[in-house]
């Protein structure tokens, strides 16, 4: 709705209003209006609705000369167009609705709008970057109606209330509201199930927290304070997820403020890493001193801290440290260059405090990925943002090819909702890339669905409309300068980095396999003194693998002896499933999980194993495993994935590529996990019979998917 403002150095008061990305602000070339209507505030009150009667006019003016242009458009998306039937008996206003429609807009923007006043006796002023009132509403392009849940983060005071509030209590619980925004500062509330307790909510209430760690970096004394906080405020277990960060479990809401604490007066930090807002950003774990490694590394930093809040930092801060702002990030030159972008016409959200977010940030989680031509360790197209560094001889960034619109979410019977892998969106010159990032987080930020969280995703902006009207979108309204064609990249493999490997001249890392993440017991505590003692750092890895970092030439062999006496003599070369297997956490803490994967997991794979020696097939399978479709594992990339559909049942997926470029395909609804040994048996046989060198994901993608189907419903009798 038009807003009342002041404009410093100018007298009087002023009518002002953000433009809506589209056909009209195109025509008008701005990204706000404001016009003079009044000496004192109170005159301005007087003359706004009659202001805004006049401008309304000129409005609807505007549009029809933009209606009247666009037949000669040589650009026209078709699903646009397929949107909606103009009749011809429509009146001009209702015809002006409809067009706006078109171009992504609701009623409610259409009233919101202001046009330019061309009036020789009105002062109107185009503004860069404007002063504003409190709390203006993020420009949302394509106008849609809000959720309640987008109006309760809008009055959160930037993540803060009602949070802050709840923090002082005496409860053993957060509320519903309060748990929301305890996502955007990287916790989940959950309730362990198999130790709930009689009386009160009856629930075993309990935290889990997720860490922000770039490129799956941590230092050694914050893998230290994590150690001492998981031992002594958590359930003992540190894991490493599949993007690159540590999480913790079993912290009571008493305890949440001073683990917390700790962990950013380690120079860590929980900010952002769950919620509606830009994840942990991933790259390469591998801490190699050459070809592109370094570059692929530095962007990832880049982006992280380019993507990260403003305000809601302040709130961060305020809740866990009591305000100390000494801990803020510290962005380098170029970041905050980048940043001041946010404040253009062609990014800027609305909002002074929270310029490239808004008050409500994100429609939904956003996930980027960095990662050098050839290395697919990162699950690239599965992010909203995917990008390839190509850099020169000396390893100077040259520029990226650029995917987009990649997510791994669904919903069980609800064919709306997808998993979906990245489109190529193009090759960007590496001056331009951080102005990139921050237009397709803006784009997103407008059009993605604020009514409907399952449909809110990049992917599904992608899959509506297309990635051609995504590109002239972005390259006619947020990002101004040129996409060239991909460069040519060599076949992808996935890289584990498992095992000993030089990181450069007279330094070593060591990459120790962790099943599902988990560390805890012996090995933990002897992961933590080798880092204590040899002062090492850790990486890490997509595969929920960790790397011990800086090893010295004289130190490697008494790194290796006391990893030997953990019990990891390392690290064979072989490889078996559990060397890629993932699994998400599941049962007994995610409050999604329908059955078990992290827990049952071990027990799957020496079941897969076993079968496939007696069949005499020694060929190493890439397995997933989740509790329900979310996704969380990445299980719809695999080449076998377990997704928990009812209790010890699982939708079967088969067909994902080893190197991750294949999404694999649902055959099985509902399979008894007690039928796996002969749901799979066949189709390992028919395997088997090929007698080529193909993975199983190649082999059923070429066998036919009525094929596969016969094969496994062979002995079994479920529907697919």
């Amino acid at each position: 709705m038009p807003s009342i403002i002041k404009i410093p150095g100018r007298s009087g008061y002023y009518l002002r209003v953000v433009v809506p990305r589209g056909q009209l602000r195109k025509a008008l070339g701005t990204c706000d209006v404001v016009k003079k209507i009044g000496a004192t505030k109170e005159e301005a009150k007087k003359n706004a609705e009659a202001a805004a009667q006049q401008i309304e006019t000129k409005f609807k003016e505007t549009l029809m000369k933009v209606e009247l242009k666009i037949p000669n458009e040589p650009e026209k998306n078709k699903s646009i167009e397929g949107s909606a039937t103009i009749s011809k008996n429509f009146s001009k206003e209702k015809q002006i609705h409809i067009n706006l429609t078109k171009e992504g807009f609701s009623s409610e923007a259409i009233e919101a709008l202001l046009s330019y006043e061309e009036s020789k006796e009105a002062e109107t002023i185009k503004t860069s970057e404007p002063e504003f009132p409190e709390n203006t509403p993020p420009c949302i392009a394509n106008g849609a109606e809000r959720s309640k849940f987008e109006q309760f983060k809008a009055e959160s005071k930037y993540l803060k209330e009602p949070l802050m509030t709840e923090l002082k209590n005496q409860d053993d619980h957060f509320t519903n509201d309060a748990v929301q925004l305890l996502k955007f500062h990287g916790s989940y509330q959950q309730d362990d199930r198999e130790h709930r307790k009689k009386g009160g909510t009856g629930k075993d209430w309990q935290m889990m927290l997720r860490l922000r760690n770039p490129g799956g970096l941590v230092s050694g004394e914050l893998f230290l304070a994590l150690d001492d906080l998981s031992n002594k405020l958590g359930n003992g277990t540190l894991r490493a997820t599949v993007r690159q960060c540590f999480q913790m479990h079993g912290i009571r809401k008493e305890n949440l403020k001073e683990v917390i604490g700790t962990i950013v007066r380690a120079m860590g930090s929980t900010l952002a890493a769950c919620g509606d807002i830009n994840r942990n950003v991933m790259s390469p774990a591998a801490p190699f001193d050459k070809g592109g490694y370094p570059a692929a590394r530095l962007l990832a930093d880049e982006i992280a801290d380019l993507l990260s809040p403003i305000e809601a930092e302040v709130s961060y801060l305020d809740l866990w440290v009591n305000g100390d702002l000494s801990y803020r990030l510290r962005p380098t030159k170029k970041v905050n260059q980048a940043r001041k972008k946010q404040y253009n016409k062609t990014l800027f959200s609305g909002d002074k405090n929270e310029p490239l977010y808004g008050n409500t940030y994100m429609p939904r989680k956003f996930k980027c990925a960095v990662t050098v031509p050839g290395d697919n360790s990162v699950d690239l197209l599965t992010n909203d943002i995917g990008l390839v560094a190509f850099t020169d001889a000396k390893g100077k960034l040259k520029g990226c090819n650029v995917y987009v619109g990649g997510g791994m979410g669904r919903t069980h019977n609800l064919e709306a909702t997808f998993a979906r892998i990245a489109d190529p969106l193009g090759y960007v010159e590496a001056e331009n890339i951080l102005y990139l990032v921050q237009s397709i987080l803006a784009l997103q930020r407008d059009f993605g669905d604020r009514k409907t969280r399952r449909h809110a995703r990049l992917k599904y902006v992608l899959n509506d409309l297309g990635i051609e009207w995504f590109k002239q979108q972005l390259t006619s309204n947020y990002f101004i300068k040129n996409i060239y064609p991909l460069k040519k990249e060599p076949t992808t493999k996935m890289n584990d980095y498992l095992g000993w490997h030089i990181q450069k001249k007279g330094l070593w890392f060591v990459g120790i396999p962790l099943l599902s993440g988990r560390l805890s017991g012996d090995i933990k505590t002897g992961i933590r003194k080798i880092v204590e003692k040899y002062k090492l750092f850790l990486k890490l890895t997509p595969n929920q693998d960790i790397l011990l970092c800086n090893i010295g030439n004289h130190q490697k062999a008494s790194v290796k002896k006391e990893l030997k006496e953990i019990g990891l003599e390392l690290l064979s070369n072989k490889e078996t499933i559990s060397t890629h297997a993932l699994a998400c956490p599941a049962l007994p803490l995610c409050g999604l999980a329908m059955t078990e994967a992290e827990r049952t997991l071990p027990d799957i794979i020496e079941r897969i194993e076993t079968q496939l020696r007696e069949l005499d097939i020694y060929k190493p399978v890439l397995l997933r495993m989740t509790g329900c479709p979310n996704g969380c594992a990445r299980p719809y990339m695999a080449e076998i994935a377990l997704v928990g559909s009812g209790l010890n049942q699982y939708q079967l997926w088969l067909g994902g590529s080893r190197n991750l470029t294949r999404l694999a395909k649902p055959f099985l609804q509902k399979m008894p996990i007690d039928d796996l040994e002969k749901t799979l048996k066949p189709l390992f046989i028919s395997w088997k019979k090929s007698k080529n060198t193909t993975s199983l994901g190649d082999h059923i993608n070429k066998l036919g998917d009525k094929e596969v189907l016969s094969l496994i419903s062979d002995k079994t009798s479920h529907d697919p």
